[in-house]
């Protein structure tokens, strides 16, 4: 028996502006990815993508159609409940990195686990876990350095060590390379490898086709759609109502 999928949406749309003057950003996207994939999603301007990461990413719901998280029909939720929602179950990594500049690296990195409404766990396991968490990305030995003490790639390490923190069923990454220079992008994405070689689900969008190629699968949108998804070796037309990636 297969493994149940982190994400699955069926015919999600969503809509901008009412009546004739509404403008379709997605328009009837099915997607599967089961755990420990490693997808990408590619599209031009206007495609759709940074729609469906928002809405992969609890950060917005479909106008119509329905979508599961781990196993979870999580289309209709609350704010409240897409915030909860989101601390359990996902961890982001953003271009720009969303550090707290003031915070140290450790400190920023616990961050998920002061806003997480589980209060089983003690300072020190929460400390243990950002410890590890940092060495995990390599940065064991920065954990009192503030942002501006690290370098780009380092301070993203420190990114993807707190979007690990809560022990995700899915990373979520956000054009991870966009602000980096070609030697960190390089190094971010092998990174992003190794912790899918251990068992993690990662989804990123980005624009360069070379780090789109050290995914699994790429999901090409266009106009909204799934115009097709790549597995590096070939190519899966659109068109059918699932797809896996």
């Amino acid at each position: 028996m297969s493994a149940e999928p982190i994400v699955e949406t069926r015919d999600i749309r969503k809509l901008y502006g009412s009546g004739e003057a509404s403008i379709a950003a997605l328009d009837g996207v099915s997607i599967l990815v089961e755990p420990n994939s490693f997808v990408a999603i590619m599209g031009p301007s206007g495609s759709g993508k940074s729609t469906l990461m928002h809405i992969l990413g609890c950060l917005d719901r479909p106008s119509s159609g329905s979508y599961w998280l781990a196993g979870e029909e999580v289309s209709q939720l609350d704010r409240e409940q897409l915030a909860m929602l989101r601390n359990r179950r996902i961890g982001f990594v953003f271009q720009s990195y969303n550090l707290l500049a003031r915070t140290t690296a450790l400190d920023n990195v616990l961050l998920p686990l002061l806003y997480s409404r589980n209060g089983k766990t003690t300072p020190e396991e929460r400390l243990a876990r950002a410890r590890t968490a940092l060495e995990a990305v390599g940065l064991g030995d920065r954990e009192a350095h503030r942002p501006h003490e690290l370098s780009g790639g380092q301070q993203q390490r420190v990114a993807i060590a707190r979007a690990l923190i809560n022990d995700p069923a899915l990373i979520m990454a956000d054009e991870p390379t966009g602000n980096l220079d070609s030697t960190s992008s390089l190094e971010i994405m092998q990174l992003l490898e190794e912790l899918h070689s251990r068992g993690r689900t990662i989804i990123m969008v980005t624009h360069s086709a070379e780090w789109a190629a050290h995914a699994q699968r790429i999901i090409h949108l266009r106009d909204g759609q799934v115009e097709s998804i790549e597995d590096n070796r070939r190519a899966v037309p659109g068109g059918t109502p699932e797809r896996r990636a």
